[in-house]
């Protein structure tokens, strides 16, 4: 490994950037290099330049992989090099507005019930019931499950946050059926090895086997079920404000776009799972409630 590449590395371990953070900026990095076949310090910003328009004009990127891109080598040459006069000239591609394919209420339990196991059902579940990012889902711990006051302690989620986030009393139920049945330890949704968190691929893979066994064909993966949550909470009344403390936004306009996808609310906010039929699970002998 390069002095350079260790630096950037320790960087961004100091400045306590995700593991994603890092794959993706070390990524971009290594992308450049390998490009001009010479080391980043050699590399000119007229270069860099040059490298951004070839991913838009000729390799089609996304706007947001090209933002990333830049974003990655910016933070190389500004803080890492200590480059304070470097600048990217280049006007990057404005990110596309799009209202993404919401689901409605009916294909929401369409798909949570479509699911394989109770393990699945239970992730789905608090996944929608409590409107949690993939990376906040796979990471919830057994201790984070507030069953006296209905409560969901999210350590960690965007941003290097904390957040407590209510619990309705139909995802709670389904928990607790849940953990009867698997005895999680450690995580609430171990992965393969017993107190390690579950890989994000496995909630994404089981999202999408639901939804086609469910016969619903609208595009885009489990973070759906975020957007469900919103638009579904706003559409029963739930204000503005408290739909950002509970998404967990940093920015009022984050949360201000859900207005936009669902115009028309009415006058309360609900627990959105509560007229749901209960699911049954394999027989498992009685023992005392964890919650």
């Amino acid at each position: 490994m390069s002095t350079l590449r260790q630096q950037m590395i320790d960087l961004m371990t100091y400045r306590n950037f995700s593991p994603r953070t890092h794959e993706v900026y070390l990524g971009w990095v290594i992308r450049l290099a390998n490009y001009y076949q010479r080391t980043p310090e050699k590399i000119s910003e007229t270069e860099i330049e040059h490298w951004l328009m070839e991913l838009v004009l000729k390799h089609h990127l996304a706007p947001a992989s090209v933002r990333q891109a830049a974003n990655g080598v910016t933070f190389l040459y500004q803080q890492v090099l200590k480059r304070d006069d470097f600048l990217v000239k280049i006007s990057l591609p404005k990110r596309p507005q799009k209202i993404p394919a919401l689901l409605t209420p009916a294909e929401v339990r369409q798909i949570i019930q479509s699911s394989l196991n109770a393990k699945h059902y239970a992730f789905l579940s608090l996944c929608y019931g409590c409107g949690l990012r993939l990376s906040e889902l796979i990471g919830i711990q057994l201790d984070a499950i507030d069953s006296t006051h209905l409560r969901l302690k999210v350590v960690q989620g965007k941003g290097k946050k904390d957040r407590i986030t209510p619990l309705p009393p139909s995802v709670l139920a389904i928990l607790r059926q849940y953990w009867q049945h698997y005895r999680p330890v450690c995580y609430l949704f171990n992965g393969r090895y017993p107190g390690k968190p579950m890989s994000d691929n496995a909630p994404q893979r089981a999202y999408k086997t639901a939804k086609a066994k469910a016969k619903i064909t609208k595009p885009g993966g489990i973070h759906g079920l975020r957007h469900a949550y919103a638009t579904h909470q706003l559409d029963a009344g739930m204000p503005i404000h408290q739909l950002k403390a509970i998404l967990g936004h940093s920015d009022i306009k984050s949360t201000l776009r859900y207005l936009h996808w669902c115009p028309q609310i009415s006058s309360k906010d609900v627990d959105l799972l509560s007229d749901w039929p209960s699911r049954a699970i394999e027989e498992v002998p009685p023992c005392p409630s964890l919650f």
